[in-house]
Parts: structure tokens; C-alpha cells; sequence
């Protein structure tokens, strides 16, 4: 890195619009999909939205994460950003389910480029004394990206057009593209490496199993238990076994197997897989409890994700500031805490008659435990690995706190189906099929379903209430996810990050990289 020639401030302006656009599109066109629905048809397809930008992000973040580490940071940012927002413009032009489910997987790609790198970028650019202040300041966007999405969604779709949830990424991509490309110098000194082909094709394959067994089980004509739904899983093991067994013998892999031997890089792997799928349940099932409970509608019910949003701004600042004061693991204790105490909130203390003032006290207590990882976990990640591996580190940790939401939202929402319809069919006087032909039960929340169902509103009041009901049970499954982040915390060891106050330039112009005092603890893991 050539910190000499690159203008730090145009650099985080530039990365943070990125990182912002990227996050945000994870969940903003949640609170829009009710409108996209009414204008392109496909209910049937709708959910594939979502899949597609998950799926191809999971799919590419660690191979542009290993061709940044080969090739240099600037011209795959650069590509992932053009990528978004070619897939941007196309979603907002799409006439069709079908092809808004395609432009969205355009847009998953170059998010996949985007979110690794943009850490990466950061590590490569300050000193270790600043690294901790910026990782928490753009693990604060991170977060509030992700949670602010649906907000915005609603906000666009009903004052604009839903279109107009892809065309603002234009602007914001072109800034930061001008940004990025003016202002970024780095080093030519990469490390000369042959692309792992085999390995990047086997571990698309392992993902894109995975996931669509994720995705399609439990719907029509893929039950869990179904031969093509297992055979999806199936495959997906078979695959991993072998993709393992050629990055062991592959010159350079596309995943370097090594870096899982350092206890502290898998536990922090392991951790943001855990709390991704507390964020998503909460994300995901807290309005519709919100919008089912107290009547509201979808752009006023995602208001309800604000207080936990504050939360994750104020605990990522936090951790990123102190953590050159106290152990990763000391640290992370108190967030797995605070964390494990708002899901029990959610899942123990919370009903349909909590008022939303005390709902939201337990948000911010869900999103001051959830904050600090954004911040905290990459740092304890890029120090735990070699210099030429930063790239793939980086975009495992988002490779697995996106499988973690994945995860959750597929465990948690069979599960909270399961109880919904378990609870229908103990109503008294009501048709056997009802359960079934409701599924979720997330429906009844559209006025049209239930005029088209000829639902009484007395009906629909003891439904919601099932539904609350079943929402409830899902958080008090979760809470087993925090209890098992802290058995993680604990395998962190005594790591921590020591710096010295003054940071001279190294040689190469990478600042601060002599000033960082040998720590025993990171070799032990």
C-alpha cells in the first residue's frame, strides 16, 4: 500500500458508500415485495428475490476474496462495483418475476466482491492502533446498512416507486466508484499465484447445493425428506469432501485449509456464523410480530428495527475502539452476553401483550450484543493470518455469517411454521385444510388474503395471535445460538491486539506494520 499517494478521506467516503449499498441490499426489498408482486405476478417466485442475491453473494465472496490477495484489492472493488450496479439498473427495468430473479443474482455478484474487500482494504490502509476505530466505524455501516434496509425499502416503494430501491444504488456506486479509482494507490507487489479453477468450481458447487436444499426444502414438491431435497444435501457433502481434498494438494487454494488450525481464525469464523443467524431471526420476524400484534402496516412495522439498529451502531463503535485495550475474547464475553439476554427477552419475556416500548428495550440489548462482532471479528480474523492471505480471510468472515443467516432463516422459519400450524389446528370449529393452505401464517397479514379467504376479523385476531405465538417459540429456540457463540468466545484463548503508540512507515509504505509488539498468544491460536 502506497498510503502516501492515496487520499485516505476520498477512500473511506468511497468505501463506505460500497459497503452501504452492498448491505442494504440484502434486505431492502423485503417491505417492497408486496408491491413487486402486484406489478410482475410470480407469488409463487417471490422468495427467489431474496435466494438469488444470497446465493450468488455466498457463492463469490471467497473467490474474489482469493483473486484480491492475487491480483490487488482496487480492480476487483472496482469490478464489483460496476457488476451491482449493472445488476441494479437491470432490476429496476425488469418486467417479469423471472428476470428480476436473474439481474438480482447479477447484483449478489458484485456484492460479493464488495463487502471482503472493503475490510481488506482497510486493514491494508492504517496503522494497527487505527484499524480497531475504522473497522468500528464501518462495521457500524455494515450493520446499520443491513437493519436500515427494509426501512428504506418501505419509505421508497410508497413515497416513489419500487423501482427506485435499485436505481439509488446508481449514484451512490458511481461516487464511490470516482472515489475508489481517483483516490486508492496500491502496492504492485502481489504475490504470484495460479487460479485454483478446480477448487473455485467445486466449492460453487458445494454452496449452490447447499443452498437451494435450503431454499426449496419444505415448499411444494420438495419436502425435507423428498429424494431430490436430500440428494441436494447429498451432493453438497460429496462435493465438500472432495473440494477439501484438492485445496490440500492444490498449489494455491482458493481456501487456504491451514488457516483453520489457528484456533482463534475458527472460532471467529464460528462465532459470525452463529450470530448471523440471531440477526436475521430478529431482522426477519420481529416486524412481522410487530405488524401482526398491533395492526400496523409494513413501511410503519419496519420502524421497529431502529432501536436495534442504534444498538449495533454504538456496541460496533465500542468494540472497535477498545479493542486494543482488552483480550478478543473478553470482549466478545460481554457481546455473546448481551446478546444471549436480549434473545431470551424476545423468547421468555416477550408476548402479545408486552407493549412496544419494552420490545424495544429488548432490541437495543439484542443489537448492543450483535454490534461488536462486526467490528471486532474482522480485526481478530486479518491479525490472525499471514499478509498475503488478508483477501480470503476477510471474505470468509462474510462468507460465513451469510451461511449463518441462511441457516437461520430456513431452521427457524420451518420451525416457527411448524408450531404456527400445530397452533391453528388446536382452534376449535375450523376447517382441517386452513393450516395448510395459510403455510406461515405470514399471509394474514395482507388484508386482500383475508378478505379473499373470507376470514371473520375475530378469525383473523385468534389467527395472528397463533402467529405471534409461533414467533415467540422460533426466539426461544435462538436462544441456543448465543450459548453456543460463547463456548466460541472461550476458544478464542488469550489473543489480543498489542500495539505500540508510534507507527513509522514499513518500507513497502504500508504504515504501522513495525510497530505491532510480537504476541505469543497468536501463534498458540
Amino acid at each position: 500500500m502506497d498510503a502516501k499517494k492515496s487520499n485516505t478521506k476520498l477512500v473511506i467516503a468511497g468505501l463506505l458508500l460500497g459497503l452501504f449499498m452492498a448491505a442494504l441490499d440484502q434486505t431492502i426489498v423485503s417491505t417492497a415485495m408486496t408491491k413487486i408482486i402486484q406489478k410482475l405476478g410470480g407469488l409463487d417466485k417471490f422468495v427467489w428475490v431474496y435466494s438469488a442475491y444470497m446465493i450468488a453473494m455466498v457463492v463469490s465472496t471467497p473467490i474474489f476474496g482469493k483473486l484480491s490477495d492475487m491480483y490487488g484489492r482496487k480492480r476487483f472493488f472496482l469490478s464489483g462495483l460496476l457488476l451491482f450496479m449493472v445488476g441494479s439498473i437491470l432490476c429496476g427495468t425488469a418486467t417479469n418475476m423471472d428476470q428480476l430473479i436473474i439481474y438480482r443474482a447479477i447484483q449478489g455478484i458484485g456484492g460479493g466482491a464488495l463487502m471482503p474487500i472493503v475490510f481488506t482494504i482497510i486493514y491494508d490502509l492504517f496503522p494497527q492502533e487505527k484499524r480497531g476505530k475504522m473497522m468500528g466505524l464501518f462495521g457500524a455501516v455494515f450493520g446499520v446498512s443491513s437493519v436500515f434496509g427494509p426501512i428504506m425499502g418501505g419509505l421508497i416503494t410508497d413515497n416513489i416507486s419500487w423501482r427506485w430501491i435499485f436505481y439509488i444504488n446508481v449514484p451512490i456506486g458511481i461516487l464511490a466508484f470516482l472515489f475508489i479509482f481517483q483516490a486508492y494507490h496500491e502496492s504492485k507487489n502481489h504475490r504470484k499465484q495460479s487460479v485454483d479453477w478446480v477448487g473455485a468450481i467445486l466449492l460453487t458447487g458445494t454452496i449452490l447445493c447447499l443452498m437451494f436444499g435450503l431454499e426449496l426444502g419444505g415448499s411444494e414438491g420438495w419436502a425435507w425428506g423428498s429424494w431430490n431435497t436430500v440428494s441436494l444435501f447429498v451432493a453438497s457433502g460429496v462435493l465438500l469432501v472432495i473440494f477439501l481434498l484438492v485445496e490440500r494438494i492444490a498449489k494455491d487454494p482458493i481456501i487456504q485449509l491451514s488457516l483453520f488450525k489457528k484456533r482463534l481464525f475458527t472460532s471467529s469464523m464460528m462465532i459470525s456464523l452463529l450470530y448471523g443467524g440471531v440477526m436475521i431471526a430478529a431482522a426477519t420476524y420481529i416486524p412481522i410480530f410487530i405488524q401482526g400484534v398491533f395492526h400496523k402496516t409494513a413501511t410503519e412495522t419496519s420502524s421497529v428495527l431502529t432501536p436495534m439498529m442504534l444498538g449495533v451502531v454504538a456496541s460496533s463503535q465500542i468494540g472497535g475502539r477498545i479493542v486494543n485495550r482488552f483480550r478478543y475474547r473478553d470482549v466478545m464475553i460481554v457481546s455473546a452476553l448481551f446478546l444471549l439476554v436480549g434473545t431470551s427477552l424476545l423468547g421468555f419475556a416477550m408476548d402479545t401483550s408486552t407493549s412496544r416500548l419494552v420490545i424495544t428495550l429488548f432490541m437495543i440489548i439484542v443489537g448492543l450484543g450483535m454490534g461488536v462482532s462486526f467490528s471486532l471479528l474482522n480485526i481478530s480474523t486479518l491479525n490472525a493470518v499471514p499478509p498475503q492471505y488478508k483477501g480470503s480471510a476477510s471474505s470468509l468472515i462474510t462468507f460465513f455469517r451469510t451461511i449463518g443467516s441462511a441457516l437461520g432463516v430456513t431452521v427457524l422459519g420451518a420451525l416457527q411454521k411448524h408450531a404456527f400450524q400445530t397452533g391453528v389446528t388446536e382452534i376449535p370449529d375450523l376447517d382441517p385444510g386452513m393450516a395448510a393452505q395459510i403455510k406461515g401464517g405470514q399471509a394474514l397479514l395482507d388484508p386482500t388474503v383475508q378478505a379473499q379467504m373470507g376470514l371473520s376479523p375475530e378469525l383473523v385476531n385468534t389467527l395472528l395471535g397463533k402467529l405471534a405465538d409461533s414467533i415467540i417459540f422460533i426466539f426461544q429456540w435462538s436462544v441456543i445460538l448465543p450459548i453456543l457463540a460463547l463456548v466460541f468466545v472461550f476458544l478464542m484463548g488469550r489473543a489480543r491486539l498489542e500495539t505500540t503508540k508510534s507507527a513509522k512507515p514499513s518500507p513497502s509504505g504500508q504504515q504501522g506494520e513495525t510497530a505491532v509488539k510480537p504476541n505469543p498468544s497468536l501463534k498458540r491460536g
